[in-house]
């Protein structure tokens, strides 16, 4: 009875403790590599889907930097128009962009920080 007890009691946590990693963990940023933009314009772009409703969404192709200042060409969509001026911390995959958030200034990289501050020249 014992045995039991503790082999439920190790099942319980485990449960729990893999709950709250899906809540709090999203998924998509592990493994990638961290690029820093800054939002400009989006190209607004209008679909179907298979049932033939309607949907809109937004397409950014702009200038990325890494940590190191290191320069790469990102695209991704948005199901929302971004802030212009946003600042955002992009996460990629090999396969693309997979994830991304808004980031305040401060928060960038000093060289990341520098190369965004040139494109607004």
């Amino acid at each position: 009875m014992k045995k039991v007890m503790i082999f439920g009691g190790i099942l319980a946590a485990l449960l729990i403790g893999f709950i709250i990693f899906i809540q709090n963990v999203n998924i998509n940023r592990l493994g990638t590599d961290q690029y820093y933009v800054q939002i400009q314009e989006g190209t607004r772009v209008e679909d179907k889907s298979d049932d033939g409703k309607k949907y809109i969404y937004y397409e950014y192709t702009l200038e990325g930097f890494d940590k190191e200042g290191a320069a790469k060409t990102l695209t991704f969509t948005a199901q929302k128009e971004l802030r212009k001026e946003a600042y955002l911390r992009v996460y990629v995959k090999k396969s693309g962009v997979g994830s991304y958030q808004e980031v305040q200034a401060n928060e960038l990289p000093e060289q990341a920080r520098a190369k965004l501050g040139m494109l607004d020249k």
